[in-house]
């Protein structure tokens, strides 16, 4: 059975629960747990607060007992521990909007920190003139942040003022403030810090303002370039499509041609076959002859004489091979009018003979020209 502390845990959940106890050296298995469920089983966090708590760093989850600063202030951007406002935040902002950064380190058990607290910091003119001049952002040293950046400033004592603002491209401090300050020497030595370095923040928005209106002009001529370059690319595809459209087209033209010069040339090889295939002709004085003219479609008369017992298919062989017949016809007789089956169909699979179909000696016919329908 697994161990009450192991209950309900994924398997990712208990190596990390192993590993924690490891790397820390924390003999209850219940006391790992809960500091992994703390930082939302986040190992990487849960080790660095364990080692902070090992070198004195109150842990964010058990801070020591303190009192919240009081600043009543009417800015809604105070970056305070009272708020967990990080302070890279706080200096983002200042460094994006240009401002004064004020800065301030509460040490909690510091004889002077409650009065700094009550009768400066919380002074309505003083609140005025942060809320009006800077950004601020207030933290107990006793906090991991709050320590991080008494870390990085090295006040000597408390209460501690600093303020930062934006010069040469980087955050600095241009100014320090320590120990107890009434409100008017408070306001007098911030108005003076800001006063003295007010030039570097206007020249820094100048340039700002320069580079900004540089990199829209760059992008507007980079939107103008892509304009027209897109355009020019949509010429050069509608000429490509035009150049190919008129390549197929004259592919399909080329096409079209030699198939119909294929067609004509076996058209011509068919009506020479035809021809090599009739029989020969009978002689006018052949009983069993008929003579047989045939008008064509374009006026013109042939003659030609075929036997009784003869297809009627060899007529329609005979007219085929002719140069001046149409590629399809058929073949009509007046008295009675008809059309004589020639070639075979569902009614006449096999044609008749002339003397079936009731030709007499002489005939005429006529070509009827099948070609356009």
């Amino acid at each position: 059975m697994a161990a009450p502390e192991e209950r309900d845990l994924t398997q990712e959940q208990t190596e990390k629960l192993l590993q924690f106890q490891d790397l820390t050296g924390i003999e209850s298995m219940d006391q790992c747990r809960h500091t992994l469920e703390q930082h939302n089983w986040n190992i990487e966090a849960a080790v660095q607060d364990r080692l902070n708590e090992q070198e004195g760093v109150p842990s964010v989850f058990n801070p020591p007992p303190s009192r919240p600063l009081q600043v009543n202030t009417a800015d809604h951007r105070i970056y305070s521990y009272v708020v967990s406002r990080p302070q890279p935040r706080a200096l983002n902002d200042a460094k994006r909007e240009l401002r004064f950064l004020l800065v301030y380190l509460h040490g909690d058990d510091h004889q002077d920190s409650d009065e700094f607290c009550r009768n400066t910091l919380c002074a309505p003119e003083v609140i005025s003139l942060i809320n009006t001049r800077m950004l601020f952002w207030a933290c107990s040293t006793n906090k991991p942040e709050g320590y991080r950046v008494s870390q990085a400033l090295r006040e000597n004592t408390y209460p501690f003022l600093a303020m930062i603002m934006l010069k040469d491209r980087r955050m600095t401090v241009v100014g320090r403030l320590e120990g107890l300050i009434q409100p008017d020497d408070l306001i007098n030595q911030l108005t003076f810090i800001m006063d003295a370095n007010q030039t570097y923040l206007v020249s820094e928005r100048l340039e700002r303002e320069e580079r900004n209106q540089t990199q829209v002009l760059r992008q507007q001529q980079d939107e103008a370039y892509l304009a027209s370059l897109r355009a020019d690319q949509e010429k050069e595809r509608k000429k490509r499509e035009e150049r190919e459209r008129k390549r197929r087209k004259e592919e399909e033209v080329q096409q079209q041609k030699l198939a119909e010069e294929r067609r004509r040339q076996n058209l011509q090889e068919e009506k020479e076959r035809k021809l090599e295939c009739l029989p020969p002709e009978p002689s006018p004085d052949d009983p069993e002859s008929v003579k047989i003219i045939f008008k064509l479609p374009n006026d013109s008369r042939v003659e030609r004489r075929f036997h009784f017992s003869q297809s009627l298919t060899v007529i329609h062989d005979f007219l085929f091979s002719l140069k001046e017949s149409p590629e399809k016809f058929q073949i009509e007789a007046n008295f009675p009018r008809r059309v004589l089956p020639c070639v075979p169909s569902e009614e006449w699979p096999t044609p008749p003979t002339l003397q079936e179909a009731g030709l007499s000696h002489t005939e005429v016919l006529f070509v009827q020209d099948l070609t356009d329908e």
